[in-house]
């Protein structure tokens, strides 16, 4: 390659990069996207594609290939309290209404192969050494494939999808802002016999979790606790990731009955929107912006960032609109989009108790089929919080209840 040869530059090639790369391809960029894996390879995940992530796969035609996998559809998702549980279908987005929840190493290679059928070049095992900056602009990368051999390339852009610890970020320093500690750390594993309906979300105060099926038979168990607790569950973590069950028996029996599978695996995040462009870079994902797993948004709100950050680059590159202009659009409408879920999810992820206020709410929407649905839309992605926390559909929901 010579200089300049590319239009973009794509740093890591997982949920975020590689739509980006597909997208920017497919328009006719000319687009090199790198990643220090190979693939297929696993990395810590959520596992959850909501509707929206699935409508945006199916825009890409690649909604199929999960299917095929042998991932199953999640239709019904379900919010056990304790005295009360919530559960319901999510309202659909582009007629789809179903998640699926793919093991990584099935999903990022779908991915990465969509990427490369679209026309980007695909470098993987390439580890990025540094970023070459010229006059205070990000003209290129430096680094070097399985061969050891160090090359520099260059690009009109350059793009962080490397994930909340960005190389990129970390270089160019972006304003941090709307930010938030780890709330919470979640640990999970794999169990095979173990039978869900759906999406099911258990909450006990001070703890929770998820059981969420997946390829092969598998049904993927999270478990949260307050990040204040982290150190002390994690000094016996199979331990008290069991005990955790003893808050819902019924679960409990469950999994007893089960076979775990495969090692643990986790974190505990922190929460943060970062100015996602700059000159000569922008960023995509977790890299630009990150919030607690608990509402399992990560691959979803990923897909969605790619398609904005994809478009508003066509903008400048073909549409004439100036570059901070054509970003300064994409931030706007990630974080419109983005600040009611993460606000929702900041509060979900203390898992503290709920207000009498909230507990007379949520008292109110069982039982109200209707009202069911729109409350694990929210998590879904395809009902607001802003929407369904609105002051006149609540006074609605309070009324049918009385």
């Amino acid at each position: 390659m010579t200089n300049n040869e590319y239009d973009v530059i794509v740093v890591g090639a997982r949920c975020a990069g590689s739509p980006t790369a597909m997208l920017l391809a497919k328009k006719g960029f000319r687009v090199l996207v790198v990643d220090r894996a190979t693939f297929p390879s696993d990395t810590v995940s959520t596992h959850m594609i909501h509707a929206p992530g699935i409508a945006a796969l199916q825009r890409w035609g690649l909604r199929d290939a999960v299917q095929a996998s042998g991932c199953p559809a999640i239709e019904r998702y379900s919010f056990d309290f304790g005295p009360i549980t919530i559960a319901g279908r999510p309202r659909a987005v582009e007629g789809i209404s179903a998640g699926f929840a793919p093991r990584r190493m099935v999903l990022d290679q779908i991915l990465v192969d969509g990427a490369d059928r679209a026309g980007a070049e695909v470098r993987e095992g390439f580890s990025v050494e540094e970023f070459v900056i010229e006059d205070g602009v990000v003209v290129g990368i430096r680094g070097h494939g399985k061969d050891g051999v160090t090359v520099t390339e260059r690009a009109r852009i350059v793009i962080g999808a490397d994930g909340r610890n960005s190389r990129l970020a970390k270089t160019v320093a972006p304003l941090q802002y709307s930010e938030s500690p780890r709330l919470q750390c979640s640990y999970y594993t794999y169990w095979r016999d173990l039978p869900t309906d759906g999406f099911e979300t258990v909450i006990r105060p001070y703890r929770g979790w998820a059981a969420i099926p997946t390829n092969d038979d598998l049904t993927m168990v999270v478990v949260g606790c307050p990040v204040a607790e982290m150190d002390a569950f994690r000094s016996d973590l199979e331990a008290n990731y069991l005990k955790t069950f003893d808050l819902a028996p019924e679960f409990a029996d469950r999994i007893a009955a089960a076979t775990r599978v495969d090692r643990f695996a986790g974190a505990a995040v922190a929460n943060y929107f970062r100015k996602p462009y700059g000159p000569g870079w922008a960023l995509v994902g977790d890299a630009g912006y990150n919030k607690d797993s608990i509402t399992a948004k990560g691959i979803s709100d990923a897909f969605l960032d790619a398609e904005r950050c994809a478009a508003a680059l066509a903008n400048h590159f073909d549409g004439g609109v100036a570059y901070d202009d054509a970003m300064a659009q994409y931030q706007r409408d990630r974080d419109t989009n983005a600040l009611p879920i993460y606000e929702f999810t900041l509060q979900l992820a203390t898992l503290e108790p709920p207000p009498l206020e909230m507990q007379q709410m949520l008292g109110a929407v069982a039982g109200n089929q209707d009202a069911e649905d729109d409350f694990v839309s929210i998590t879904a992605g395809t009902v607001s919080p802003v929407e369904f926390f609105d002051p006149a559909n609540i006074g609605r929901i309070m009324q049918a209840a009385a």
